[in-house]
């Protein structure tokens, strides 16, 4: 009997470590949003591990992945910038990758090629720097989204296509778009309460709609995480939130998640990247 319960105790570990999953690599690509950025005071504020690439392999973890980041990600990227860039970036997250002398995507690319059939999970958030000059100064926002969105779809295509020739059939690429911050305009000072409603209408119907095409161009899931942050709610439907009173529901969901109604600054607060990840970690089936 004594013998018999050394080798159940010594099988058990080994038993444990048979059951866990096989690590994969998780490689992410894009902007500030995927670097992790959170504001401290306006202007003012610091790349953090609470951003939505740092979450996904705990979230992942639930639905029986094992994901190691490696973060590509650059603050300050545009969908050309991905493409283009070769200085180093000066907007890295915690741990991210040096790459000076590539550009982002090539520096992917190699990545993914010498690491083929080990990476599980890519994914891409681009296209906010595109478009964030249309809610600044006196120009149409809508003819200046609509503008923007064409070299999007056209760059965030070429990414994707590029991104799946790399890293091949099987894995897995997610692109996401955005909160609509812009909806945030409604409060504080200054408030714009049209420019918030039409900036409903430019992810709804130009913004979401080509990056869906683009991401699908290189067989990707897309993420709507505009609508998962409620901004395609009722304007009419309202609630208290403070300090700013009775507001429209879509409204205070976006003062909740980002810092936009306080510091005019577009990054999400903790818990609105907790939600990207999890709508990332979603689409992966469970094991």
């Amino acid at each position: 009997m004594i013998f018999l319960a050394l080798l159940l105790a010594l099988a058990l570990p080994a038993a444990a470590d048979a059951a866990k999953p096989e690590q994969q690599l998780y490689v992410s690509l894009g902007d500030s949003y995927a670097a992790g950025f959170q504001p401290s005071a306006p202007g003012e504020g610091a790349y953090t591990r609470n951003g939505f690439a740092y979450r996904v392999p705990e979230l992942a973890a639930h639905r029986g992945y094992r994901y190691k980041l490696v973060n590509f990600a650059c603050g300050g990227e545009t969908t050309a910038s991905l493409l283009e860039r070769t200085t180093p970036c000066e907007g890295l997250g915690p741990g991210g990758v040096h790459y000076g002398g590539r550009t982002q995507i090539a520096a992917a690319e190699r990545f993914l090629r010498e690491h083929r059939d080990k990476v599980g999970l890519i994914t891409v958030s681009i296209g906010g720097n595109d478009v964030t000059a249309c809610a600044r100064g006196p120009v149409d926002p809508i003819a200046c989204v609509g503008a923007a969105v064409e070299s999007i779809k056209q760059n965030v295509t070429r990414i994707a296509e590029r991104l799946r020739k790399a890293a091949g059939k099987k894995v897995r690429i997610v692109g996401i778009t955005y909160p609509d911050v812009i909806l945030g305009q409604w409060v504080g000072a200054s408030p714009n309460q049209d420019l918030a409603r039409l900036s409903v209408v430019a992810f709804r119907q130009l913004i979401n709609p080509a990056l869906k095409d683009a991401y699908a161009a290189g067989d990707g899931r897309f993420v709507d995480v505009t609508a998962a942050t409620g901004a395609y709610g009722s304007l009419e439907q309202t609630t208290t939130y403070e300090p700013f009173g009775s507001v429209p529901v879509p409204v205070a969901k976006v003062c909740e998640l980002t810092y936009y109604c306080v510091y005019r600054d577009i990054h999400a607060r903790s818990g609105g990247y907790k939600l990207i990840a999890g709508l990332i970690a979603k689409t992966l089936p469970r094991r």
